[in-house]
């Protein structure tokens, strides 16, 4: 793929970007077999890649604030901390290089000032751009006070009759002096809390600070696998941990079923009632709020089948440790980081793979989502 940011050095996140996709594919494949082998020492289906298109497959575009009010920057911050503007970005969304620019004069309309790292001033780090699979968009204003919020409200009207597909608005506070992209407190400037996303048929609904895979056509097919391969499965009962807004646990619920979701954020939990709320499946799924570790490890009971979608970390090794000895008959392992998933399968030796496949979340980069399915031995 070309790049122009790229082959002018302005941005060389794409690592991967000078090798042919099918090879970056077939190298990602041979990997997670690899390292699925090693870990499990076990032979299984192994089912051919997910591919995914090579530009315009993000979602999400999150972009560190720099410059001047007058000369807004959106993209990362270069050499010197000084802000590159990567507003044209060929990974995103169509409409999100499209609201890009409508967002980079409205700072400078309402007057928000760049943060600037060096010397700890300004209010405005980054601009969070989310899209739906029908255009619609969710933006976030992760700003250092409150101290601009008066003037993003004054001409956030203006901002909607330019960009009439923004549905939802909102402004994060995020005080500290770190690394950190968002902070606890998030500010409504809409009055739609949650962006729709239209996935399988199912509608999934995304709030300002709930998680949702960057990738929405590999999100989908990840999901319809997840389903295929459950479908025959002896399953009455499920527990869907690191569940989010509720991607896996909707898609498995059914006749027969009782699907609990567990996830530790609050406004992912409450994304993901509505959407089983206006699918009709309220009777077969519930959501808990909590630490998915500490609910399943205190729990007197395991359900037939458990899926986890952990962050690249993992589960750990408690987790891994409950489930091997829990006597759990089946496990869906959905990961992003295939070196956490190679440790995790090593701690639970009793349940061997039977299937597996990448799904090629993040094309140009080295990370990958893979899928395994386990079975107690």
């Amino acid at each position: 793929m070309h790049c122009g940011y790229y082959d002018s050095h302005r941005c060389r996140s794409c690592t991967l970007i000078e090798t042919r996709y099918a090879v970056q594919l077939a190298d990602k494949d041979s990997r997670a077999r690899a390292v699925v082998a090693a870990a499990a020492g076990a032979d299984l289906d192994w089912a051919a890649p997910v591919a995914s298109a090579e530009s315009g497959f993000r979602n999400k575009a999150k972009m560190v604030v720099g410059g001047t009010v007058a000369h807004p920057t959106l993209g990362i911050l270069g050499p010197g901390r000084a802000g590159v503007d990567l507003r044209g970005c060929s990974l995103h969304e169509e409409p999100i290089v499209a609201a890009l620019t409508r967002l980079s004069e409205f700072i400078t309309t309402a007057q928000l000032t760049p943060y600037q790292v060096s010397s700890r001033r300004g209010e405005l780090k980054y601009v969070l751009v989310t899209a739906s699979p029908t255009g619609e968009l969710m933006v976030r204003f992760v700003l250092r006070s409150t101290e601009a919020l008066p003037r993003i409200r004054k001409h956030l009207r203006a901002l909607r009759a330019a960009l009439p597909q923004l549905v939802v608005a909102s402004v994060n506070l995020q005080p500290a002096p770190a690394a950190v992209i968002e902070g606890e407190q998030e500010i409504l400037l809409t009055g739609s809390s949650a962006l729709p996303l239209e996935l399988n048929g199912l509608c999934l609904h995304l709030r300002p600070q709930s998680f949702f895979q960057t990738n929405t056509a590999v999100a989908a097919a990840l999901y319809r696998q997840a389903v295929s391969w459950t479908r025959a499965l002896p399953v009455r009962t499920v527990w869907d941990l690191y569940c989010g807004v509720g991607g896996f646990a909707l898609h498995l619920a059914g006749p027969g079923r009782q699907v609990t979701g567990f996830e530790i954020s609050a406004q992912a939990v409450a994304s993901a009632r509505c959407s089983a709320a206006q699918a009709g499946l309220e009777g077969q799924v519930s959501f808990a709020v909590g630490d998915a570790t500490h609910l399943a490890t205190r729990s007197g009971d395991v359900a037939d089948l458990v899926v986890v979608n952990p962050p690249r970390r993992g589960i750990g090794e408690k987790l891994a440790s409950h489930l091997e000895q829990s006597g759990v008959q089946h496990v869906l392992y959905s990961s992003c980081n295939v070196d956490s998933l190679g440790r995790d399968l090593a701690r639970m030796r009793s349940l061997r793979p039977v299937r597996g496949q990448v799904l090629d979340m993040f094309p140009q980069t080295g990370h990958f989502e893979t899928l395994v399915l386990l079975e107690r031995r």
